[in-house]
């Protein structure tokens, strides 16, 4: 069983948005069996509220099931229970460093990099572009399930 956690600032745009987009993704490809997926944030902001609403438009739109879900924030005992913490920003870096400490078994990546693009993902809560958002998403999420 392979455990993901998504990580972003306040736990309602980017990191639930790819924790459903990759949840859709290992469902069609007949591999749910496999993974367990969740998210949360880095910050304490925007703690027990749903997905943006921008969120869950956009991935109603794309046919991407949306799911219960409540923002939460990670917790430092949680490292041990992850293989992959997967970031969307440097400022996401920087909460998680502090949060979890060091990486001694290099789980956490940003969540473009598995595309090779080297890159953050927007911030829909500041550019209020969700279609962009879930392109860079859809594209991370699908590099990270082929290399899994």
């Amino acid at each position: 069983m392979t455990r993901i956690l998504f990580v972003c600032h306040g736990n309602i745009c980017r990191s639930t948005m790819a924790q459903f987009v990759m949840e859709d993704l290992v469902r069609r490809a007949g591999r749910e069996g496999e993974f367990v997926i969740d998210s949360a944030a880095t910050s304490s902001e925007e703690l027990g509220n749903p997905p943006h609403h921008g969120t869950v438009a956009k991935l109603r739109a794309e046919g991407v099931p949306v799911g219960r879900h409540r923002a939460r924030r990670v917790r430092h005992d949680e490292y041990k229970s992850w293989d992959h913490i997967v970031y969307m920003d440097a400022e996401n870096a920087w909460g998680l460093s502090r949060i979890l400490g060091a990486d001694p078994d290099g789980k956490v990546s940003r969540l473009l990099d598995w595309t090779g693009r080297g890159r953050d993902v927007a911030d829909p809560w500041y550019t209020g572009d969700f279609d962009a958002t879930y392109q860079d998403v859809l594209a991370g999420c699908e590099a990270l399930l082929a290399a899994l």
